[in-house]
């Protein structure tokens, strides 16, 4: 059985939110700060990848690991804040896509982890 996401209310809705770092360890420190405040339900950590950026008026190549997290778009705000504070770069990325289907066991998961407080 899968579900779409058809309107409904912002606090059901499930996103994914990508970040990168620059060393597993932060990997590491980040999303086990996000589990433990229950922020996201669950975290892929992949890498190292290669990341090509423009920053301060050049092109940077940079090896870097990029976090998969899993949670809702009423979180988001907290999650990002407290990615903030405990992420080394000036300008972290933290980009939120939208799960537009699912299968529904799946995301009843994410949802009882996510609200058991």
């Amino acid at each position: 059985m899968f579900v779409e996401r058809k309107g409904g209310s912002i606090a059901t809705f499930h996103i994914i939110v990508l970040m990168t770092v620059p060393t597993k360890e932060e990997a590491d420190k980040i999303v086990h700060q996000l589990l433990n405040q229950r922020l996201i339900a669950c975290a892929n950590t992949l890498g190292p990848v290669k990341s090509q950026y423009w920053w301060k008026n050049k092109i940077e190549e940079t090896n870097e690991f990029l976090v998969i997290m899993k949670t809702q778009e009423k979180l988001f705000d907290k999650l990002a804040e407290t990615i903030r504070k405990l992420h080394g770069y000036e300008v972290p990325e933290i980009l939120a896509l939208p799960i537009k289907r699912g299968w529904a066991p799946y995301l009843e998961w994410l949802d009882s982890v996510l609200t058991t407080r």
